[in-house]
């Protein structure tokens, strides 16, 4: 039985930027309504548009092996998991802050396979991605060894 979804050609480029920019927008409207509860957190889910966006792309580059892949493909499926460690559905956008650790967990994985350029070729943001991959890094490594996706992202990178 075939799957009518996943026979879909993917979105065009211009719905794909309109839905990054609606993130985007929306996940700003949230920080801009929280701005003495969420603190330093803020800052961290600002990226969680930019991250996903980052992972997608990666996933259409020709330049990453299919190992590599599989733990991108970790990193988007716990972007859109329903129920994670920080589900979105309870906590609005909030919730993104796990999947932005993961995120940049992956990304760290792959800069250490690939040159530079294969992922910042990607980079949407407006921060230079190796500084706040570093930054989040350091605060989040052991965080994401804990959660499911990263358990897997490290069986696919041994």
């Amino acid at each position: 039985m075939t799957n009518e979804y996943l026979n879909k050609p993917l979105p065009s480029e211009k719905e794909q930027q309109d839905f990054y920019q609606k993130l985007r927008a929306k996940v700003q409207n949230w920080v801009d309504s929280k701005p003495g509860v969420v603190g330093t957190v803020s800052g961290y889910v600002l990226f969680a548009p930019d991250m996903f966006h980052l992972l997608t792309r990666m996933m259409l580059d020709s330049r990453i092996d299919s190992k590599s892949k599989a733990a991108v493909g970790a990193g988007i499926l716990y972007f859109i998991a329903p129920i994670d460690f920080l589900p979105e559905i309870l906590v609005g956008p909030g919730g993104f802050l796990d999947d932005v650790v993961v995120a940049v967990f992956v990304i760290n994985t792959v800069l250490n396979k690939f040159p530079t350029e294969v992922i910042t070729d990607h980079w949407a943001g407006d921060e230079d991605l190796l500084a706040l991959v570093k930054k989040i890094s350091n605060s989040g490594n052991k965080y994401v060894s804990k959660l499911p996706a990263g358990r897997l992202v490290k069986r696919f990178t041994k």
